[in-house]
């Protein structure tokens, strides 16, 4: 039963649900290097983890860029992808709220991702933010192993973080946010003898930014590369057992390049390579004796790595070696076109291996700035066969630049 709720909840969520059956159908037909033994081909061995909606991308820009965040232009959104850009900001004071509806395509109308963020100069060096993320998973009605009620329940996600970045040079900047996470699924519900009760953890980021100015053609350029470790915290669990789940802390590095190409066109390249930071299921069976460490015989092995441990593993654990720790790499890459600072086009995409999760697809956006207000929209165009949450779905953020109003009065 405890399988049964937890894949019901995982589905409600939709991050990596998508997926998860299809690793799991394989699993018994995989060999210890990840290695189907019927096909001969790589196995699907997605990397899950508890909290996902930690990796919604809630930014409607990046959204439309295929993505890409770490290394664009400061803005408020700056809090979910790189903090250290925030000391790079233009104006003194930002504010964002962005809407993100979730599985729309398959008729619910109630889950959705509202993401709220800002941040405040306190001198030409420091700038603080403030974000909060709120995760609506609607109605869920609960039954037991025979498929009897058991009553309905709205469950829900938050983060509230906290975020401080300092220019240590006129082009180099780090940044350091800390986090606490509420998760609420299943509270109340009994499973197995054991009651479900919320999950908490506490994570934080670490960035780093260096941003230059530079000319190409006799036009104005400004290079920008970043990188960060985000959601580097606690683990998470549900119930009073010592099954702690890993949060997804995850390592980016990602390149940007805005050209001017004349007094009132501007064009913009950036490209992200992001991956988790957790450990990467074995092959074969995870219960096995073949993969049993003497630990708790319910919890695979990899389950009981401490948050360090597990980081720290992740670049060389994969059962198929180096050729399967490439593909747990995603690659997102943007373009933006500027009219005259007030309208925008945006293009991406973004590529996940098919072993590791499937998701491709590219992504379409427009942009408009006016005075102190600013609107983001963003769409997502799949191309292959497998489902996307975001499927036909369309986005949008509202950005305040309060201190652009200021600099008119």
């Amino acid at each position: 039963m405890m399988k049964n709720l937890f894949m019901k909840m995982s589905l409600a969520v939709a991050f990596f649900a998508f997926i998860s059956t299809h690793s799991i159908a394989q699993l018994n037909l995989c060999d210890v290097n990840g290695i189907n033994q019927v096909t001969g081909q790589p196995c699907v061995n997605t990397i899950v983890t508890s909290v996902p909606f930690l990796r919604i991308i809630p930014d409607a820009r990046s959204g439309a860029m295929g993505d890409v965040g770490i290394a664009i232009s400061p803005d408020a959104n700056a809090m979910h992808f790189n903090t250290s850009k925030l000391a790079f900001a233009d104006q003194d004071l930002g504010l964002s709220a962005t809407y993100t509806p979730w599985l729309r395509a398959l008729g619910l109308q109630d889950v959705y991702l509202a993401y709220l963020s800002g941040y405040r100069k306190i001198d030409d060096l420091q700038t603080v933010g403030l974000g909060l993320r709120y995760f609506s998973l609607g109605t869920i009605q609960f039954t037991d192993e025979n498929g009897q009620p058991l009553g309905s329940d709205r469950p829900n996600e938050f983060e509230l973080s906290l975020a401080y970045s300092r220019k240590l040079s006129d082009k180099f900047a780090a940044g350091l946010a800390m986090k606490y996470i509420y998760s609420r699924l299943a509270n109340g519900q009994t499973v197995e003898d054991e009651t479900i009760t919320p999950g908490n953890a506490f994570a934080g980021d670490l960035s780093f930014t260096y941003r230059t100015p530079m000319e190409i053609g006799g036009r104005d350029s400004r290079l920008t590369i970043g990188t960060s470790i985000s959601n580097l915290g606690t683990k998470i669990s549900y119930t009073q057992s010592a099954n702690r789940d890993f949060i997804p802390t995850n390592l980016g590095i990602g390149a940007g390049l805005e050209y001017d190409i004349d007094d009132f066109n501007s064009i913009n390249f950036a490209i992200d390579i992001n991956r988790l930071l957790v450990p990467t299921p074995p092959g074969g069976d995870p219960f096995s004796e073949a993969n049993a460490g003497g630990g708790d015989p319910d919890i695979p092995d990899y389950k009981e790595q401490s948050v360090m441990s597990g980081i720290l593993s992740s670049f060389g654990d994969a059962p198929g070696g180096f050729g399967e720790e490439m593909r747990e790499n995603t690659y997102s890459v943007g373009v933006e076109y500027w009219y005259d600072k007030q309208f925008a086009v945006r293009v991406g995409h973004f590529n996940e291996h098919r072993t590791k999760g499937n998701r491709k697809f590219f992504t379409v956006g427009l942009g408009l700035k006016y005075n102190i207000f600013g609107l983001n929209f963003s769409y997502l165009v799949p191309t292959t066969n497998q489902r996307n949450p975001l499927d036909n779905t369309l986005r949008f953020s509202l950005l305040f630049d309060f201190g652009a109003f200021e600099g008119e009065r």
